[in-house]
């Protein structure tokens, strides 16, 4: 199994929300390193149900100051976790959630509005054609309301973790999906025709930054004897990322090579484990150049809704990134298991299911320990 889960084994974490621990983060390591130790990873879900937030009693004046209500946040999670049953490779993870965009939001010049459910820059929501675009390189703002708003979540969580749950670190797009967040996405399409040298000079801006943010979350987590994960809630004991390029899906292969791969190649080359976020057939056109990527141990492939919705039209898609020897995490129902399970290999499979109950839950685990035996 992998050197660096030999080397780490027996790392205190003990839950009382999660029994199996060290049993599950077992199941994980065999499947970063392309091994199966009985039956695939599973991860108990329902869909979005991480948005599920209730009121609690409390009232705020906009939807900013709910997201940015810190005990409200930490408080509602431990209530519902410390009435769950985290069953297989699911995990008790509470990460500080300020929209997908909110490292872009740490730049000085750069609005960000917050929805019911998630949040965008100023650029993400003007659709409106300009003549001219400006591709100059924003400065980020340490003192930002968002990093203080994201230490203090991180803290907060962290002292009511111990003994109870895993705290992770919030969701980080840099790249040239940060460089849409900032200018949009017509100036940033124009842009690869009419300036590639200032939108690639402008993508590769943030990699610095990247990694000191990064950095300033992950060695708070750290420090408080904790795993690495996010909001994909796959733990590594070392430095785990979800590298990810949304806006690829709008370009051609030429244009990943040269725009996006680069700042994909320096945040692996950092990381321990890396599972790419593969959101739709769209990225999935650059599926050989991210296969390539240094330290990738896993796809998450996000098929999508409506026609992309049924599963096993994916099958040889699946079977493309296990047959290259990576990892692959998918959402299925329970419907689609005895399917899938006849479709394909186990090794390499990390499994979502959403459940209605816990004994679908402990049926589940049980048929899968009999696949391919």
């Amino acid at each position: 199994m992998d050197d660096f889960y030999t080397a780490n084994a027996g790392w205190p974490i003990e839950l009382e929300t999660k029994p199996n621990m060290e049993e599950a983060m077992q199941r994980v390591y065999a499947w970063y390193a392309g091994e199966l130790m009985d039956r695939p990873p599973i991860r108990f879900t329902r869909h979005n149900a991480e948005y599920e937030l209730r009121d609690r009693g409390r009232s705020w004046p906009s939807l900013k100051d709910r997201w940015f209500d810190t005990e409200y946040q930490v408080d509602d999670f431990i209530d519902q976790a410390m009435h769950m049953r985290f069953n297989a490779e699911t995990f008790p993870v509470f990460w500080p959630n300020l929209g997908p965009n909110v490292f872009a939001a740490c730049y000085r010049g750069i609005g960000y509005q917050f929805g019911e459910v998630t949040a965008w820059t100023s650029a993400e929501m003007d659709g409106q054609l300009s003549d001219e675009f400006d591709y100059s390189i924003p400065v980020i703002d340490w003192d930002s309301e968002y990093v203080k708003k994201l230490d203090e979540m991180t803290d907060y969580a962290l002292e009511r973790a111990p003994g109870r749950f895993l705290v992770g670190y919030t969701d980080i797009h840099p790249g040239m999906d940060w460089t849409v967040a900032l200018k949009g996405n017509d100036a940033i399409l124009i842009g690869l025709l009419e300036e590639p040298d200032a939108v690639l000079a402008l993508a590769r801006a943030c990699e610095a930054d990247f990694t000191a943010f990064y950095n300033r979350y992950h060695d708070k987590l750290r420090a408080a004897g904790q795993p690495s994960v996010t909001w994909l809630n796959v733990p590594s004991y070392g430095r785990m990322h979800v590298p990810s390029a949304d806006f690829s899906t709008m370009i051609s292969d030429e244009h990943f090579e040269q725009f996006c791969r680069p700042s994909l190649v320096r945040e692996c080359e950092q990381m321990t484990h890396n599972v790419f976020h593969v959101d739709g057939k769209g990225v999935a056109r650059h599926t050989d150049s991210i296969l390539a990527l240094p330290n990738l141990h896993g796809i998450q492939w996000v098929h999508g809704v409506g026609d992309d919705a049924p599963i096993m039209q994916w099958v040889p898609y699946i079977k493309k990134v296990q047959d290259a020897g990576k990892g692959i995490l998918i959402d299925i129902t329970p419907g689609d298991l005895d399917p899938i399970m006849a479709a394909l290999k186990p090794e390499g499979l990390y499994l979502c299911i959403g459940t209605e109950s816990e004994q679908q839950e402990l049926d589940i685990i049980e048929r899968t320990l009999h696949w391919g035996r």
